[in-house]
């Protein structure tokens, strides 16, 4: 895990809310090197976004490409405004919105789905051009099982429900997960 300190962690969600705010303006991105060094290391990240505590947006990546402070602000943006379940979000909403970072491990494929753990591990199912990912906290939010969180991952990633049994790559990945205090 990242182990991100409680400062590291109030500074990525600052970055992650600055990026949303500025793009409502219509202004590009300025990111400024953080004060945290823990915020340069490479990792995956999601950033989910609720209103009232339905979701609003959820966009990420499982792998890592920059720093993670850049990475975070990318996804909060993409949220906020690319999420293709949702509209764009709008300057009304913005205030409303909470915001929610999980910061990702690397991706370990499983032969054993018996291994995995709910609320401890996400998963990430492929088969062939199909993929779908679902975060550790989603099997817990909705009170899922092992059989039920890999069933309904192989469904989003528009695989029948059993592909997990049957030639699907099963990948679990940990996550730091932290939101705003409201």
């Amino acid at each position: 895990m990242a182990g991100l300190t409680q400062a590291a962690k109030r500074e990525l969600l600052r970055i992650a809310r600055s990026s949303v705010e500025e793009a409502l303006r219509g202004h590009r991105s300025r990111l400024a090197k953080p004060q945290n060094p823990a915020l340069l290391q490479l990792h995956g990240a999601f950033v989910t976004l609720r209103v009232g505590g339905a979701l609003r947006g959820c966009i990420g990546t499982l792998r890592a490409s920059e720093p993670l402070y850049q990475t975070v602000a990318k996804m909060a943006r993409a949220a906020a405004f690319e999420d293709p379940r949702f509209p764009p979000l709008n300057k009304e909403e913005y205030g409303e919105i909470e915001l929610e970072i999980s910061v990702l491990t690397p991706l370990e494929r499983l032969d054993d789905p018996g291994r995995i753990e709910v609320g401890r591990h996400g998963l990430y199912i492929t088969r062939g051009h199909f993929g779908g990912v679902l975060l550790p906290q989603v099997a817990t939010e909705q009170g899922w099982d092992r059989v039920r969180f890999l069933e309904e991952t192989c469904r989003k990633a528009g695989l029948p429900r059993g592909a997990w049994k049957s030639g699907a790559d099963v990948n679990v990945f940990e996550a730091e997960v932290f939101g705003e205090e409201r």
